[in-house]
């Protein structure tokens, strides 16, 4: 059972449109759009994961990822800061 209720206006004939392609689907107004949105949504949600590069961007991205770190002392301070979980061993 659903529990949270999404509410939104449409125009005629937006409602129309989306009515016509749920009907092809053999779905209910409200399944067909809670699936569309999600489907859009995990689109959105991916497109800020993942990025695609021509061969010569990625090769450099790949060399900068392989170069060898230089020295960062606020990135050396955080790792030293023990975690509260780790607490203080006797």
């Amino acid at each position: 059972m659903r529990a949270a209720a999404i509410n939104l206006r449409a125009l005629p004939e937006q409602r129309d449109l989306i009515d016509q392609a749920a009907t092809v689907l053999g779905k209910n107004r409200s399944d067909f759009m809670l699936e569309a949105a999600c489907e859009r949504a995990q689109a959105v949600l991916l497109d800020q994961v993942f990025f695609g590069l021509d061969a010569q961007k990625f090769q450099q991205f790949t060399a900068m990822l392989d170069a060898p770190q230089s020295a960062n002392e606020g990135l050396e301070r955080l790792m030293a800061v023990k975690a509260p979980w780790e607490g203080e061993q006797a």
